[in-house]
């Protein structure tokens, strides 16, 4: 299990991110762009992913990586779920999310070949 902690460090361990709240959950950014968001108490996280990456991270287990279940979803939106991911996978899912909105020049600094 991650803890909130832990993945709000993970989070913004990039370059440039900042912690905001939208709505009800905190949302990690990179100048206006949210690229992942966290529910603290269902202990989720929600990272945006291209759909091809979506079908990559949601092939591995549906109880712990899987798209939002809306049209948010079908747009890449995939929730993570904090209670049964791995720590080196919660990192693996944030870069590719923080690759995936991030300016080139920031994102080819941390891009997983």
């Amino acid at each position: 299990m991650i803890t909130t902690a832990t993945a709000r460090k993970l989070a913004t361990t990039f370059d440039e991110v900042t912690e905001e709240p939208h709505f009800e959950v905190t949302s990690f950014r990179i100048g206006k762009k949210i690229y992942a968001t966290m529910n603290e108490p269902e202990k989720r996280m929600t990272v945006k992913f291209t759909t091809f990456d979506q079908d990559v991270f949601c092939t591995f287990d549906k109880e712990v990586i899987y798209p939002v279940p809306n049209a948010w979803g079908k747009q890449g939106w995939t929730h993570v779920n904090l209670k049964k991911i791995r720590k080196e996978m919660l990192l693996d899912v944030l870069t590719v999310a923080y690759c995936t909105v991030a300016p080139k020049k920031l994102a080819d600094k941390y891009r997983i070949e």
